[in-house]
């Protein structure tokens, strides 16, 4: 931080709204106190839980907020010294962007824990893209799904980030990988990732999968929400698995639930979500020195710049991204 620096830029939003509702302001920069640290913010990214937000879906939000889930850069200051200045990390979760102000800002305070230190030398558009994206999708398969080497995975919703992150993760596992688009322009978006099966999302998705698969799936991904819920436990078969993690569909309860008529007979149905914790600092960086080494890889569909933050929502909104969405402040 520059010496005597006092304010910043953030985006700001005063209450639920459309896109232009995302503020860039000046405000104070924000002064640690013991067990929280200061970090520069070098990228942030993306989320739904931002967009359901900003739509006032989200319980718990005061307004006005700076909204953000996750940042990566560089920590400035951090008074109980559990961070040395100049440290590589990436902060997410734990209330950032609701109940306390988040990522979308020059600079944000959050509590110790809820940092992960790293080193790496990627970009930051790179690297801002990792840390939620990561977390969800690492632990979607280890805690959800128990994944296996070897099993096969139907990933419902494929071409979002989490859905692509989980591809690269699966494949790493030697997984057979089937994926789902609602653009057949899509496929092959999701072949270069490695999927062998990238199937266009007609509704009726178990048909497809029984189709390469007749016993249905080991596991399952769901990224859509509970609108192709009960398509995807179609698809699994018995004693198989499927995590509920997502809600691109902005949709994440179930009407008058009733589980025997509801569940395939012998399927079972788990959900993750998870914090920083959930992502230890050598998962992290091990993904990391995989990039760099070109054995992974992180799907970014493009960069913003803060001043087009109301652009890249409208896009998240309108689910225009292949990948994962990264603003550079």
């Amino acid at each position: 931080m520059a010496e005597n620096q006092t304010s910043m830029r953030a985006v700001v939003l005063d209450g639920p709204g459309p896109p232009e509702a995302l503020q860039v302001r000046e405000v104070p920069v924000p002064v640690p106190e013991p067990g929280q640290v200061l970090i520069k913010v070098e990228a942030f990214g993306l989320n739904r839980s931002e967009l359901h937000t900003r739509l006032g879906l989200a319980d718990g939000v005061v307004f006005p907020r700076v909204l953000g889930i996750e940042a990566a850069g560089m920590v400035v200051d951090c008074p109980g010294g559990e961070l040395t200045p100049g440290t590589q990390v990436a902060a997410m979760m734990g209330g950032m962007g609701r109940t306390f102000d988040g990522g979308y800002a020059e600079y944000t305070c959050v509590p110790v824990g809820q940092a992960v230190p790293f080193t790496s030398d990627l970009d930051w558009a790179t690297l801002g893209a990792v840390p939620e994206m990561l977390q969800t999708s690492y632990g979607s398969l280890t805690v959800g799904l128990d994944a296996q080497p070897g099993q096969s995975i139907l990933i419902r919703g494929g071409t979002s980030s989490v859905g692509m992150a989980t591809a690269v993760l699966a494949r790493r596992l030697g997984m057979t990988v089937l994926s789902t688009t609602r653009n057949p322009d899509r496929a092959d978006v999701l072949r270069d990732l490695g999927v062998q099966h990238p199937l266009v999302d007609d509704g009726d998705v178990a048909v497809q999968v029984r189709s390469l698969i007749p016993d249905g799936v080991d596991t399952a991904l769901e990224l859509v929400g509970t609108p192709t819920l009960p398509d995807t436990l179609r698809a699994a078969r018995v004693h198989g698995v499927v995590c509920f993690t997502g809600m691109l569909s902005n949709q994440w309860t179930v009407r008058d639930f009733y589980p025997i008529e509801y569940l395939p007979r012998g399927v079972r149905l788990t959900a993750y979500g998870g914090d920083a914790s959930d992502l230890s600092p050598s998962v992290l960086q091990e993904f990391l020195d995989d990039v760099a080494a070109g054995r992974a890889r992180v799907p970014v569909h493009r960069t913003y710049r803060l001043d087009e933050i109301a652009e890249a929502h409208a896009d998240m909104e309108a689910g225009r991204a292949t990948g994962k969405l990264v603003v550079l402040p």
